[in-house]
């Protein structure tokens, strides 16, 4: 008797919790797109809030126009919160950098629906920097000095140049999470750290540098001269925009073809190239992104154990 009692009771809690669960995704897609449910578009912190904001607002206005559906625009404090945001069914839609979305796809079952193109590349690589000036010169010279990571979900800013340091044996002294790729930069240049790691990208067609440090010139016009380039990261697919589970298929399918109008328009390219130097947008699969997989894979490192 106390067992057929206990096995009621486990089994009301399952079904209690699924209901829960049910009734949580059923208020989220309720309405989804009016003025009282807007769609909710997040972006990772990779470059300064204010400048993100804006670039989102602009592509939100223009979704808006476009679809009917009214939008609203959030920039999180770190990667791991949009993740968060998207399982929990507070965020609709999010530029999810790589790793971040390889670990949203595996916990929340995400879904990629556009990967980014920058100077015609649909991949790029991460790049550590040092001061030019100084002792560093090469990544072996790192063991023993102080690391600036961006943040602990990002590919090119994280998850690859730590796994360089792992292979080769190389450990730092200390390291810290500057909280995106120009504050890792500011890091080096201001002392703070001994080197950083960011993003790069190729040169465009003038020459300029278009890696993490050009969005410092305006403020730092000597960051070229004083943060030089000591090594390169493996190759990686470029980020991503990123739907959450069980969006309405609808919505899916009328915000996606806005998302690619607007990449298309001119004044789509100069948000998007504002926003975080993407040139365009792919349609893409969960299967473009099975090679940073294998990568952590031959790595021994294991995507549920890098947020921790």
């Amino acid at each position: 008797m106390k067992f057929r009692i206990l096995f009621l009771l486990v089994l009301a809690i399952i079904i209690s919790s699924c209901g829960t669960e049910q009734s949580r995704l059923e208020r989220a897609n309720r309405d989804l797109g009016s003025k009282r449910n807007p769609i909710k578009m997040y972006f990772v912190p990779s470059l300064e809030a204010g400048k993100v904001v804006a670039s989102g607002e602009a592509i939100a206005d223009f979704l808006q126009k476009e679809t009917g559906y009214h939008f609203k625009v959030a920039v999180p404090t770190s990667y791991a919160a949009v993740i968060e945001a998207l399982g929990s069914n507070q965020a609709d839609i999010a530029w999810l950098a790589t790793y971040a979305y390889i670990l949203a796809h595996e916990k929340y079952d995400a879904q990629v629906q556009f990967m980014t193109v920058r100077n015609g590349l649909k991949n790029y690589r991460g790049q550590f920097v040092a001061l030019k000036d100084g002792a560093i010169k090469s990544i072996e010279d790192i063991e023993g000095k102080v690391i600036a990571y961006t943040d602990a979900a990002s590919t090119s800013g994280y998850i690859y140049p730590s796994a360089i340091l792992k292979q080769r044996g190389i450990k730092p002294r200390d390291m810290i999470f500057a909280g995106g790729h120009t504050q890792a930069i500011l890091a080096v240049y201001t002392g703070r750290a001994d080197v950083a790691c960011s993003y790069w990208s190729p040169d465009d067609k003038t020459g300029r540098p278009k890696d993490a440090r050009e969005k410092l010139l305006e403020t730092h016009p000597d960051v070229i001269d004083k943060v030089a380039i000591i090594g390169f990261s493996d190759w990686i697919p470029n980020d991503t925009v990123t739907f959450r589970k069980d969006l309405p298929a609808e919505l899916s399918t009328k915000v996606s073809a806005a998302l690619a109008k607007f990449a298309a328009s001119e004044a789509g390219v100069q948000t998007l190239m504002a926003l975080y130097d993407i040139d365009g947008l792919l349609p893409a699969t969960d299967q473009d992104y099975d090679v940073v997989r294998q990568t952590l894979k031959s790595m021994d490192m294991d995507p549920a154990d890098m947020l921790k």
